[in-house]
């Protein structure tokens, strides 16, 4: 039952003893750490080393395809034929059980992995876990190291391999984030309508529920406390007819009302229908990427043609049509998604618009984030840190600025025949993605002609044909950007569709699975694109577009951390006018190319532009 606030009498609070504190150390390899890089392919050597002295060693990396790499360069130099696994998402289930199995007996001494291993899986004989690049959360990285020396009194081993210096930083940050016991703030997670829809027709299938009832269980959920009656009204709604628009259909009357005024399945047939499509993970796909041709006629339409290759989804529901991005060693323009293909035209353009979505699959942590903000002003902090950076430090202080914790800074600068914006907000990936976005279409409007965009997790980096050192940064940074600008990018954007298809699986309006058949991908986009439009024309407060449009505002865009951080630096931005690049500007603008092409060819590339740019840097002239 409910506890009184003080907890009463009722709470015993007991604590055991938490055992050795666990020992993280940082790889600095050969006394130098990267001025740029993602991979932390410098290390490899010493990372091999590290596992020829463990006894089994997980190597955690961040994303699918990183994991792949670390492999590969691993076994290239892996000379004394060390049984070395592979373990992530990606992998068929039938491989990814004989890697567990392998370890289970004994027989790897190192296995290479993404989250699919750090959750809830103990290995015994697992005495030291390796992270390849920045842990990107203080609770993440506890959680990984936990999977090692299951023994209260001898304590976790854990080596960091930061790939960058800003990757440092963010790894020093979070070995005194776990010293410290402090976790990663966790947001307030509210409960979305499509997961409730689906809960409520489980509910039905059961059996026949009481309104009332029903919407006081619920609302005694902490995601659902705020959850108003005529919300759960619409929900049952939604259920019960499809919604106003989609009454008059009669396959998306799922539940109906008795006698006696409660609510159950409308027969066993769709209780089976909802039983085969529970669930509310809906898996991100691939799209096919290929050339568009012209079909004859007065409308022209663009059709399929020559397949290029395949990429994610959210790679192209970011763009809208027109936009230029490097894919296969060329620049194409994207004209559009059709079905489960992403339709593209060659580019006349020698630089993309987006040449690089570089960073990790997750987001630097808001409270990770803060500790760096924090660390980075405090110069007497800096001696924590080994030389190099605290020199590179040093440097950006004596060349630029070191921002304080509660501003932002931008430098401005030219080079070659363009001239750059760059900015440090440290607020991840795809915060910094959408704000490219909506700051593009801005710079746009301004006449500067912005022409790309790259980020990290850490900054930044725009470029235009004119300069932008005369713009009011103040007023180009203002919060409204998340109004009409987010408006009109999301309208002219796949990413609503892309959302909608989600909501409308989890919430039961179409289902993947039927008795005797399954839905193919680009049967199931089909049929939401139809009804996506419909809904848009006849009713656009539809619950199912409203909730799309919170799901991406959030888990795609990151846009409440955008708005938060957007709030923190209004009127705080530091402008620094330069004649060439800064230090810290480094690790975003050597991005740019590297996409070009494939393979170690892309890292060869990283390396030369690295060079050239420190040497720009460095150089001793006025800047």
């Amino acid at each position: 039952g409910p506890l009184p606030p003080s907890g009463g009498d009722l709470v015993r609070l007991v604590k055991g003893d938490p055992g050795a504190p666990a020992v993280i150390d940082v790889l600095i390899s050969e006394g130098h750490v990267p001025w740029a890089g993602h991979t932390g392919r410098h290390a490899i050597p010493e990372v091999y080393a590290a596992i020829q002295r463990a006894n089994l060693a997980l190597i955690f990396v961040n994303t699918r395809w990183q994991s792949e790499f670390v492999f590969q360069q691993l076994w290239a130099i892996n000379d004394d034929n060390l049984p070395i696994g592979l373990h992530h998402g990606s992998l068929a289930a039938e491989q990814r059980r004989k890697v567990e199995a392998a370890m289970a007996r004994g027989d790897l001494r190192a296995v290479v992995c993404t989250s699919t291993l750090d959750l809830g899986i103990d290995w015994g004989d697992v005495d030291l876990v390796i992270q390849m690049a920045a842990p990107k959360g203080s609770s993440r990285l506890v959680q990984r190291i936990g999977r090692a020396n299951h023994r209260l009194d001898e304590p976790s081993r854990a080596l960091l391999v930061p790939a960058s210096r800003f990757e440092m930083l963010e790894c020093q940050a979070a070995r005194e984030a776990v010293a410290d016991n402090a976790f990663d703030w966790e947001p307030i997670h509210i409960g979305t309508l499509d997961t409730l829809a689906q809960h409520v027709m489980g509910v039905a299938c059961s059996e026949a529920f009481d309104m009332q009832a029903l919407y006081d269980e619920i609302t005694g959920c902490g995601p659902y406390r705020d959850l108003t009656w005529a919300q759960f009204e619409e929900v049952v709604d939604f259920v019960a007819t499809g919604g106003y628009a989609l009454r008059t259909y009669d396959r998306f009357a799922r539940i109906v009302r008795t006698p006696d005024g409660r609510w159950k399945v409308r027969n066993q047939h769709i209780a089976q229908r909802h039983r085969m499509n529970v669930g509310a993970i809906v898996s991100a796909g691939t799209l096919n990427v290929r050339v568009a041709g012209r079909r004859g006629g007065a409308s022209r339409q663009l059709v399929p043609g020559r397949k290029v290759g395949e990429a994610e989804e959210w790679y192209f529901e970011q763009l809208t049509p027109g936009d230029t991005f490097l894919f296969a060693g060329q620049v194409w323009a994207f004209q559009g998604i059709v079905g489960t293909d992403a339709l593209v035209t060659h580019a006349n353009d020698k630089e993309p618009k987006i040449p690089s979505w570089g960073g990790s699959k997750f987001p630097l942590s808001t409270s990770l984030a803060d500790r760096v903000r924090t660390m980075v002003q405090d110069p007497d902090h800096w001696r924590v840190l080994p030389p190099d950076v605290q020199e590179w430090l040093a440097l950006q202080a004596e060349r630029s600025a070191i921002p304080d914790a509660e501003s932002m800074l931008v430098e401005t600068f030219p080079r070659g025949s363009r001239h750059f914006l760059v900015a440090y907000p440290f607020e991840g990936n795809l915060a910094h993605t959408t704000l490219c976005m909506l700051l593009t279409r801005r710079l746009d409007r301004l006449g500067v002609g912005p022409l790309g965009f790259v980020v990290t997790d850490y900054s930044l980096a725009i470029w235009s044909i004119k300069p932008m050192d005369g713009i009011d940064l103040d007023a180009l940074f203002q919060p409204d950007m998340l109004g009409d600008d987010l408006e009109a990018w999301l309208e002219e954007s796949f990413m609503m569709k892309r959302s909608f298809r989600n909501c409308a699986l989890i919430s039961g309006l179409i289902e993947r699975r039927q008795p005797g058949a399954e839905k193919t991908g680009r049967q199931v986009t089909f049929s939401t694109d139809l009804i996506y439009d419909v809904l848009r024309r006849h009713q656009p407060d539809h619950l199912l577009l409203k909730t799309a449009r919170t799901d991406a505002a959030s888990g795609l865009l990151d846009v409440a951390r955008l708005g938060q951080m957007l709030a923190r630096i209004e009127g705080r931005i530091r402008h620094q006018r330069l004649t060439r690049p800064s230090p810290f500007c480094v690790p975003v603008l050597v991005q740019i190319g590297r996409e070009r092409v494939g393979g170690d060819a892309a890292e060869m590339i990283l390396d030369e532009s690295a060079e050239q740019l420190i040497a720009e840097v460095m150089d001793e002239g006025p800047v």
